[in-house]
């Protein structure tokens, strides 16, 4: 296909010239107003009003509704642009370039253009040296707002300060470390670094460098514990972090009857009873539920009952501790201990004696009942136990056969 008949199937081109976008606001409205004022020039009277649609300048001018009400609106803030709608139910416009306002425009441009001509001058000398005068920004530049051609963001430069260090009260880099180790532990402790205390801790730092308060750094000067002067006393705690015992074994006997381990039961609850919101609705639950019981016990009692019923949660407790557990655990079985072992800290003789004891002691065990271990089968923990011991000592002369202990053929 030639060239010719291709760009005839393309249409009449639209008249645009590129300079007049500095003057319009953009691309878009400098071929809206240039295609306006061919259409004005075609008519008797210049001054008289373009009558025409949406359609209309779409197909003259490629551009689509959307981006001519943009150019409508640069043109009119320019004051280049007239426009009225003789039906607001159909497409019809009235347009009007202003075409003193354009005049004015256009001397302004080439006013400044001049102005920003680089003028060239030579010595009389031999060596033609070149003078070169530099552009001069005009007074009332104006910047581009046409969306569809916008200017391109400029890089945003960061200072950065060489061998920076954090100021704030410290007196000392020493001082600022032990701070920082002591906000690590804390936050380690808490659980507050989620996996990173040390990010934490910065963040702590920088913003006490920066002019804000920190409790954290007020209880480290004072010589007081991270946190301790921060611990709220709530309506359900006797003391901070510590909640009524009653209240704590209700919770936890609810996480019990729900099928949790024992373990898994505390811990949850100790988290809902450190939660302020859930914490709260959880005790106004619970004075109902005292309230209520109290009721009944009165009730109860003015019915002659002399000990009303009360829940286990509210029958006291002796508190479990390390030393109350140990005590236990070692009267019914000494080598069961929560004690570290002591192993490393005896002498060499020592082990030797306590191994000789230890042989001492296997060799004289006596062989228990073919009935009592029997009976001692009958849990799966039992039976695994029972297996271990025949194992460990074949001179008691006992065996298991299809499930049953029975004395051991020598020959």
């Amino acid at each position: 296909m030639k060239i010719g008949i291709f760009l005839g199937n393309l249409g009449n081109p639209a008249i645009y010239y590129p300079k007049l976008a500095k003057i319009t606001g953009g691309v878009t409205a400098s071929i809206f107003l240039c295609q306006l004022l061919q259409w004005q020039s075609q008519l008797g009277n210049s001054e008289n009003w373009v009558q025409t649609t949406t359609a209309e300048i779409e197909k003259a001018t490629g551009l689509n509704r959307e981006e001519q009400e943009l150019a409508i609106r640069l043109l009119q803030g320019r004051s280049l642009l007239k426009a009225k709608s003789t039906n607001p139910n159909t497409d019809t416009l009235e347009l009007s370039a202003d075409i003193d306002a354009f005049e004015e425009k256009i001397n302004q441009l080439l006013t400044h253009n001049l102005t920003d001509i680089i003028t060239q001058t030579i010595p009389k000398n031999n060596n033609h040296q070149v003078e070169i005068i530099a552009e001069t920004t005009p007074a009332n530049h104006e910047v581009k707002t046409d969306k569809y051609f916008g200017q391109p963001r400029q890089q945003i430069a960061v200072a950065v300060t060489p061998n920076y260090r954090f100021s704030g009260p410290w007196n000392s880099q020493e001082q600022l470390h032990n701070f920082q180790r002591a906000l690590e532990a804390y936050a380690q402790e808490r659980n507050l670094g989620f996996g990173n205390p040390s990010g934490w801790a910065f963040k702590i730092i920088d913003s006490i460098t920066k002019g804000l308060a920190s409790t954290f750094w007020d209880e480290f000067i004072a010589g007081i514990p991270l946190g301790e002067s921060q611990k709220v006393k709530r309506d359900w705690e006797i003391a901070p972090e510590v909640p009524y015992p009653a209240f704590e074994e209700e919770r936890i006997q609810y996480y019990a009857h729900k099928g949790e381990p024992l373990e898994a039961a505390v811990s949850k609850a100790r988290a809902d009873l450190r939660n302020p919101v859930l914490g709260k609705d959880l005790w106004e639950g619970f004075l109902r539920k005292c309230d209520r019981l109290a009721d009944d016990a009165l009730k109860a009692k003015n019915l002659g009952v002399q000990t009303p019923y009360m829940p286990p949660s509210f029958t006291e407790k002796p508190q479990f501790t390390k030393e109350s557990v140990m005590k236990k655990l070692e009267a019914i079985a000494p080598q069961i201990s929560l004690t570290p072992s002591t192993a490393n800290t005896l002498s060499p003789r020592t082990l030797e004696q306590q191994e000789s004891k230890e042989k001492e002691s296997d060799s004289v065990v006596e062989a228990p009942s073919i009935e009592s271990l029997q009976k001692a089968c009958k849990t799966p923990m039992g039976r695994s136990i029972v297996e271990k011991q025949i194992t460990e000592h074949p001179e008691w002369g006992y065996e298991i056969v299809d499930g049953e202990i029975v004395e051991s053929i020598p020959f």
